[in-house]
Parts: C-alpha cells; sequence; structure tokens
C-alpha cells in the first residue's frame, strides 16, 4: 500500500469517524427534541387538567364526570386522560366509562417513573383499549393525572427525525473526499521527492553545493535537511573519534569504573570493574549492578540513594557531590568513590590498592627495621670514639677500639650498599640486563666464593640442579639471591650444618626451587616475619650480624 492511499484513508477514516458522530449526536439531538415537544404538550395538558380540578374542588367532591366538559375543550385531538388515586384505582378515564372495571395502575411504568421523577412517560399498547398510547403521567400528592395520546402514524412521522441532515452530511462527506484526495496527490509529491532528496544523504552522496531547490516548503525543507546534515556528519565524525579515546582509556586504565543512569542502570563499564566488584564482593558476577548488594559499600549505597531523593544535584563548575571510602577484604585493599553528575547519572570507580597498600606497610616496616639496624653500630662507633677520645690508652688498645669502629663502619657501608641495590630494582627494575643464566653455575659460583667461611663451619652443600636448566634473569641479582641465602646459613644455622637445594617443579612459565638447612630452628612467632626486609631474628637483636 502507498504512503498516498495510506494517508488518503488515514484522512478518510477520521473525517468518516467525524461525520458519523455528528450525525449520531445530531439524530439523538433531533429526536430528544421531538420527544420533548410532544412531552411538552401533555405536560401543559396534565397542568390544566390539574389545576381543573382544583379550581373545582372535584377531588373533595368526588364528581369527576365533570372532566369530561375538560376534555371537550382541549384543542389537541385523540388525547386521553386518566386519574389515579396513590394506591393505584382509577378514578377517571375518559376513553372508559366503567372506571371500577379497571385493573390496578399503580405498576404502570409511567405512573411507578412519576413517584421517583418530576414525570414519567411510556409508550406501549394499553391493557383496557388494546390501542398504543404514548403516556406521560404526574404526581400532584394526592392523585397521578396521566395522559396520553394515540401512537399512531402522524405521531409517529412526528417523531422521526428528518432525513435532510443526513443526507446533507453524505453531499458533504463526498464533496471533502474529493478534495482530500487532491490534497493529498500534492503532498504525496512533495514527500516523494523529499524522500528521494534524503536516500541521497543517507547512502553518502556528496551534495552539490550549487544544488537549487524549488521555492517552496519542499525547498525550506531540503535546505535545513542540508545543512543538518553537514553538521550531524561532522559531529558524528568527531563522536566517533572521542567514542573511541574513552574506550581505549577505560581499557587502559588499572582502576575498575562504571558509568549509571538515575535508574541505577549500567550505561558503560571496564572489565576491571567487574574483576575489582568479584574480590571485593567474594561472588562470581559479571553484571555491574550488583555492586548495589556488597554490604561492604552499604555507605556508598547510601549516599547514592541520598542524591537520587533529591530534587537537584547541588555542584559547581570544579566539584560534583562524591564519597570516597577504604577497605580491607581479607588481605586485599580497596579504594571506592563514587562521583555524581547533573543529570543524576553517576560514576563508582573501583581501586585494587593491595600492592600500594603492602608497598606502603613494607617501606614503613623497612624503614623501622632499618632504623632499628643503624642504631647499634652508629651507637658501638661514637662509643669506641669517645673512648679513644677522651681516654690515655695504650697504642694497642687505640689499635683494637680503631678496629672494631672500622669494622661497625664497614657493616654500615653494607647495609646501605643494600639499600641502594633494592632502590633500583624497585625504582629501576627495567634498566637490568636480562638474558639466559644457568642456575646451576650461578650456585656454583656461590659456592667457591663463600668456600672458606662453609669449610670454617663444616657446612655442607647439596644441589639437585639439572646443569642445564635456563632462566631469563639478571646474572648479579640472581648471584646475591643465592649468595644472601648461603650466607644466612653460615651466620645463623650453625657448625655442621647442610644446606639443600633443589628444583622441585616447573611449568609453562616458571622454575620452584627449594631452598633449606639444617642447623639453629626458626621460632614459630618469627616465621611470619621471614621475607621481611632487614628484619633479623638472632635473639636479642643482638648487632653481631646484620640483615638483609
Amino acid at each position: 500500500m502507498s504512503f498516498r492511499l495510506k494517508l488518503f484513508i488515514s484522512f478518510a477514516a477520521i473525517f468518516t469517524v467525524f461525520t458519523l458522530l455528528v450525525m449520531i449526536f445530531q439524530y439523538d439531538r433531533e429526536k430528544k427534541f421531538r420527544i420533548g415537544q410532544l412531552e411538552n404538550t401533555l405536560d401543559n395538558i396534565t397542568e390544566i387538567a390539574h389545576n381543573y380540578m382544583t379550581s373545582n374542588s372535584i377531588v373533595d367532591s368526588g364528581s369527576y364526570i365533570m372532566m369530561d366538559s375538560l376534555m371537550e375543550i382541549l384543542p389537541a385531538e385523540n388525547i386521553r386522560l386518566t386519574v389515579i388515586n396513590p394506591k393505584g384505582i382509577v378514578l377517571y378515564d375518559s376513553e372508559v366509562s366503567a372506571v371500577e372495571t379497571m385493573e390496578n395502575h399503580l405498576e404502570r411504568p409511567e405512573v411507578r417513573q412519576s413517584v421517583s421523577s418530576e414525570s414519567g412517560a411510556n409508550i406501549r399498547e394499553s391493557a383496557t383499549t388494546g390501542s398504543s398510547y404514548y403516556y406521560y403521567a404526574r404526581f400532584y400528592t394526592d392523585y397521578f393525572v396521566r395522559t396520553a395520546t394515540l401512537y399512531d402514524l402522524r405521531v409517529k412521522d412526528f417523531l422521526h427525525v428528518e432525513k435532510l441532515f443526513i443526507i446533507y452530511l453524505i453531499l458533504l462527506f463526498l464533496v471533502t473526499s474529493v478534495i482530500l484526495h487532491y490534497i493529498t496527490r500534492k503532498f504525496y509529491e512533495i514527500i516523494t521527492k523529499l524522500k528521494y532528496f534524503i536516500i541521497r544523504l543517507r547512502s553518502g552522496e556528496e551534495l552539490d553545493e550549487t544544488m537549487e531547490f524549488p521555492k517552496d516548503e519542499l525547498g525550506s525543507i531540503s535546505n535545513e535537511f542540508t545543512s543538518l546534515y553537514k553538521e550531524l556528519n561532522d559531529a558524528q565524525k568527531n563522536l566517533v573519534i572521542e567514542k573511541n579515546k574513552l574506550y581505549s582509556h577505560l581499557s587502559a586504565l588499572n582502576e575498575g569504573i562504571a558509568f549509571f543512569s538515575p535508574m541505577k542502570e549500567k550505561v558503560l563499564t571496564n572489565n576491571h570493574f567487574i574483576q575489582n566488584l568479584n574480590l571485593l564482593s567474594e561472588m562470581s558476577t559479571i553484571s555491574a549492578e550488583k555492586i548495589f548488594e556488597v554490604p561492604e559499600l552499604k555507605p556508598i549505597v547510601q549516599f547514592i540513594d541520598r542524591q537520587l531523593k533529591e530534587s537537584a544535584v547541588h555542584s559547581t563548575d570544579d566539584a560534583h557531590p562524591q564519597m570516597e571510602m577504604d577497605l580491607q577484604k581479607g588481605s586485599r585493599y580497596f579504594n571506592v568513590k563514587c562521583v555524581f553528575f547533573q543529570d543524576k547519572s553517576f560514576e563508582i570507580v573501583i581501586i585494587d590498592a593491595t600492592k600500594l597498600e603492602k608497598r606502603r606497610l613494607m617501606k614503613q616496616q623497612m624503614t623501622s627495621n632499618i632504623a632499628h639496624e643503624l642504631k647499634t653500630p652508629v651507637a658501638t662507633v661514637m662509643g669506641y670514639m669517645e673512648t679513644l677520645q677522651h681516654n690515655s690508652i695504650s697504642p694497642e688498645k687505640q689499635k683494637y677500639f680503631i678496629d672494631k669502629a672500622h669494622a661497625q663502619a664497614r657493616r654500615l657501608s653494607d647495609l646501605i650498599e643494600d639499600i641502594s641495590t633494592l632502590n633500583r630494582i624497585e625504582e629501576a627494575s627495567d634498566k637490568y640486563e636480562l638474558k639466559q643464566v644457568l642456575v646451576k653455575d650461578v650456585v656454583a659460583e656461590v659456592e667457591e666464593q663463600l668456600k672458606l667461611k662453609l669449610d670454617e663451619h663444616h657446612i655442607k652443600v647439596h644441589v639437585d640442579i639439572p646443569g642445564k636448566l635456563k632462566i631469563k634473569g639478571n646474572k648479579s641479582l640472581l648471584f646475591s639471591i643465592f649468595y644472601n641465602l648461603f650466607d644466612n646459613v653460615i651466620k645463623y644455622g650453625g657448625d655442621g650444618a647442610e644446606i639443600y637445594l633443589s628444583n622441585y617443579l616447573k611449568d609453562k612459565k616458571n622454575y620452584y626451587f627449594s631452598f633449606a638447612n639444617t642447623g639453629n630452628e626458626i621460632d614459630d612467632k618469627h616465621l611470619t616475619r621471614i621475607f621481611e626486609r632487614f628484619y633479623r631474628i638472632d635473639d636479642g637483636r643482638s648487632r653481631k650480624t646484620g640483615g638483609t
């Protein structure tokens, strides 16, 4: 079905409905008007009869035969007049002489209706005369006065609505249909031209800057479309660029971020948000909306609900309503932040701050341990210097104190070198050269360098590492790792200890090594701090040896 036909049918249907409604309304109005005229005539006769009965005291005297005189002077023809008492007994009827033979009229529809209303009317066949009447009745406290006109062809014609108005509406409908046909055809031609113009725009065809349009509504609309198309095309290109930037930025972020509508529905999110949400809530979900069900985030959810209930978001150009909280879940630390925008949409950012927090705690512990580690050597050196400065002692004693002070100074130098090495590893780890290293060769170099100390303390070494096992790393740092492990056994393991070093597992990415030794054991209370930097577990935290 063409657009033109649809348009014509739509207009025709609307006008048809309108015409029918007008016709029905006018027909009903005309019918009610004619019925009203008839009832008005009957009501006048009823009122005349009531006044006549009152002025002649007919009810009191019971001389209802006097009503015949009234019937003779009434101008209307075929009028039937009936007087009924409140119990329904007929007192007078202009068509029946023996009224005592008539049945009770209290249940007649028009009589019953006049009790509850101002008047009552009904069209029916008379049970007394067998003729059809249009009845009209009124109740006057002491009696009913009912008038009726014979419902014959004359009355029917009077009540029948004139057909002229209907014929007029039909003719008007036909003329309007012809006009609608002409209008829709012209409108369809304009729409068709505009449609082909829009198709050219959609297909991406270059628009001719010199293109001329008709000097009518089509021309105005086409010019507006051309201008809008150029603006939208430029805006769309910029929007695509900005959207790609946003997606790239969200993907590159280490933080989890999600944007929500005022209905708490997800608009946009990145993968880190779902990952951090699962870690925080300890549940598996792919729905960003689950964040509103996490008990630990109840303060954030309450903040969101308060903002959404307010009539407007109170914000400035530089600041938006926001809330931030830190929380710990098991061994992990999270920072959660919520920011509201002026349209009541909001963003939630979840940052897994575990590494940063652990690094902060580690640095705090390391600083404490370093301060503790430096305290005694410095105090010892100062004590030796004060002794040499303020006491007269023999050259042998002087040499002894100087050697001791020198040993403590060397220890401080080694400690500072360890700190410097750790800083270089953390801050410039990417500058160390990485290459394939034979692990067994590195361990052999460590054994060779510490051979005298190992022999001195009668320490045996058992190495179970394949000779061809290679790992990618920095040889100098690997040497330091194994050197410190061996040196710790020499310092703390005691004489006669044994060292066991082996490669016990490998997978696609890693090799796993086990280092163990016999000798002095570590108390259970120190096990949790065994990998803490610059923490030593020798009794009394004496300063015989240093920690790394």
